[in-house]
C-alpha cells in the first residue's frame, strides 16, 4: 500500500506563498487520484484540491481557486500544492491522499502544518 508524506509547510505571513510537497513511498501514484485536504483547528477536514495522475486534470476548491494550483512531477512520484497570496483562514495541517477512481481517499500522510499570520 502506497504510503504518503507531506512536506513543506511552515510559518509565514499573509501574502506569501508555500509550496506543499506530498511524496510516495511504497509505491507509485499510478491510476491513482491525489487530493490534498486541510483541517483547521476546531474545523472539519476539508477538500482543497485533487489531480489525477494519469491525465493531470485537476480540480480546486473555491475557496482556494486563483490561489492554490495543484500539480506533479513523474519522475519525483510527487505531487504538489502551490500557494500563493496565503490568508490567516488557510491556517490548518495539510493533509495529502490517494484514491482510486469512484473510492474514497485513503493512505492519508501524517500532514504538515501551515500557519499564516496577519
Amino acid at each position: 500500500q502506497v504510503q504518503l508524506v507531506e512536506s513543506g509547510g511552515g510559518l509565514v505571513q499573509a501574502g506569501d506563498s508555500l509550496r506543499l510537497s506530498c511524496a510516495a513511498s511504497n509505491g507509485t501514484f499510478s491510476s491513482y487520484i491525489v487530493g490534498w485536504f486541510r483541517r483547521a483547528p476546531g474545523k472539519e477536514r476539508e477538500f482543497v484540491a485533487q489531480i489525477a495522475w494519469g491525465d493531470g486534470s485537476t480540480y480546486l476548491a473555491k475557496s482556494v481557486t486563483g490561489r492554490f494550483a495543484i500539480s506533479r512531477d513523474n519522475a519525483k512520484n510527487t505531487v504538489y500544492l502551490q500557494m500563493n497570496s496565503l490568508k490567516p483562514e488557510d491556517t490548518a495541517v495539510y493533509y495529502c491522499a490517494v484514491a482510486s477512481p469512484g473510492r474514497e481517499f485513503r493512505s492519508w500522510g501524517r500532514g504538515t502544518q501551515v500557519t499564516v499570520s496577519s
